[in-house]
């Protein structure tokens, strides 16, 4: 009987964690911005111009934090923690895609007419972020398992398509915005983590290829 309440006892603490670490709950997560952003819109306390800032911002931050993963995986190799965000990164790209229609959509608000937007889509600014949102399309709707046995090989072709999309993130924030400080603080720590995992491949590669044989 002592036992069986004690394993009662910790069987409680492990199944709470199991609960708060489940797909779901970590999806809502991820979702509380948005639904405090779309809160304050309906309610009156902000106008829609409020809004793109900071849904473009949450938008760049998920990208981020899903290309950032496989960085760290060589990094750090396969521990705890790399596994879970591993196997979050599909929804800490979905995330990004999420937010980046949220803010698509209050841009269109904000603006009221499609003529408004047609006139300043040439905009370097603007054209930008049109263009990386068009990239992110086809990886958010192959993000799923049925999408990896079609397209096989070609899912991870596809899905490399984030490159260039980060880039044109990138351009878009600093074109928009005045200051550039926001855009840096974000990529900087990126581009270091890519460049680290490249050098680290790029070793690992060197040191594992046949040597030329030595004649005297």
């Amino acid at each position: 009987m002592l036992d069986e309440t004690a394993g009662e006892i910790h069987g409680q603490p492990m199944s709470i964690l199991r609960y708060l670490n489940s797909l779901p709950v970590f999806w809502f997560i991820l979702s509380i911005p948005a639904l405090l952003l779309i809160r304050s819109w309906t309610v009156g306390e902000s106008i829609a111009m409020d809004m793109l800032h900071p849904t473009g911002e949450l938008s760049a931050r998920f990208m981020i934090v899903a290309m950032a993963i496989s960085p760290l995986i060589v990094i750090f190799g396969k521990r705890g923690w790399t596994d879970w965000l591993l196997k979050r990164r599909r929804s800490f790209g979905l995330t990004a895609f999420g937010y980046a229609m949220l803010h698509l959509g209050f841009y269109i608000i904000d603006m009221e007419e499609i003529e408004a937007i047609l006139a300043e889509i040439d905009a370097p600014g603007i054209w930008t972020g049109w263009l990386a949102l068009l990239l992110f399309i086809p990886m958010a709707i192959t993000s799923n398992n049925a999408s990896m046995r079609w397209l096989k090989a070609g899912w991870k072709k596809l899905q490399r398509l984030v490159y260039p999309a980060a880039l044109l993130t990138l351009a878009h924030w600093l074109l928009i915005h005045d200051g550039v400080g926001g855009a840096l603080a974000h990529f900087i720590p990126l581009a270091a983590l890519q460049l680290l995992r490249t050098i680290i491949i790029y070793n690992r590669a060197k040191s594992t290829s046949p040597q030329p044989e030595y004649s005297p």
